[in-house]
């Protein structure tokens, strides 16, 4: 039982980190964290719902296609709600506008979907991989190898990329940055469409599991973020720890403890970081303003 409930938290965790890697990279180029990520979540893959069904398209070029749509609608809510707020806006204004976007797509999505749930194809229907007992879907796998995937290239990115080094310059001091030749707005809109686009991946993959449903987005957050506290605001790699000992540690409270601390398990994380290191597992402590 205990190695079953660690595979499944794995599974589940990587879910997590999926989810927290688009939300750190986000907070990495543009020190906003973004409470509207799960919308990303859950509009992704209700395009790919609609592309499917409705337009007839095939899964492939559904998803291509609702990845780049994703990515164009994060450039275009950073140039129609952020960047007019200025680079001198508070972080608590940056943050409650992304609270706000999130509750329009949601009530936008049920007012198309109710509160019906939708089945979603799965990516390859592979049938599950048992190993001395322990099961494994081929879906889960698919979400660990993309989730593994992108935080390499994202690494490479920030770390080797003059485009992530010029990223990683306007979140320090944007004003600077204009000054030295940066264009800091299409930099920002890149980051925003980048992470929309994350979102949507991780919406594509999960949805099979999962299910859809309007509120889809707001149930991965809260675990997202508590992944993303734990491991530690902007760090990649610690996104993704977050994310994967969030899940093992879901699974294993639930399984032996209660199923109760399953909905709990994730603001009992936030509370304890934030008592214990507020920096997180892999964060640096730093005088910011949240």
């Amino acid at each position: 039982m205990l190695f079953q409930l660690v595979l499944s938290g794995i599974a589940q965790g990587s879910i997590y980190a999926l989810v927290a890697l688009g939300m750190t990279i986000l907070f990495r180029a543009t020190t906003i964290v973004n409470f509207g990520h799960g919308e990303f979540f859950m509009l992704g893959a209700f395009l790919v719902y609609v592309l499917l069904h409705v337009v007839g398209l095939p899964f492939l070029p559904a998803a291509l296609l609702a990845i780049v749509l994703m990515f164009l609608l994060g450039m275009g809510l950073e140039r129609g709600l952020f960047r007019p707020m200025g680079e001198s806006a508070p972080h608590i204004s940056l943050a409650m506008m992304t609270v706000a976007f999130s509750f329009l797509f949601r009530g936008i999505a049920r007012l198309f979907w109710g509160r019906e749930v939708y089945p979603m194809p799965s990516v390859f229907s592979y049938p599950p991989i048992e190993v001395a007992g322990l099961i494994v879907t081929s879906q889960d796998l698919i979400i660990a190898g993309t989730t593994l995937l992108l935080v390499l290239l994202f690494f490479v990115f920030f770390r080797y990329t003059r485009l992530g080094r010029l990223a990683q310059a306007t979140s320090q001091t944007a004003r600077g940055a204009s000054l030295v030749g940066i264009n800091v707005p299409l930099v920002h809109g890149g980051m925003w469409g980048t992470a929309a686009a994350i979102g949507a991946i991780a919406g594509i993959l999960v949805a099979p599991i999962t299910l859809l449903y309007p509120d889809m987005g707001g149930q991965i957050l809260i675990r997202s973020f508590a992944a993303m506290t734990l491991g530690g605001f902007g760090h990649l790699g610690g996104a993704v720890v977050g994310g994967l000992l969030m899940g093992v540690m879901e699974q294993l409270a639930g399984g032996y403890i209660s199923t109760a601390l399953i909905d709990i398990f994730a603001f009992l994380v936030i509370i304890v970081v934030l008592l214990v290191k507020p920096s997180g597992l892999f964060g640096r402590r730093e005088a910011a303003h949240v």
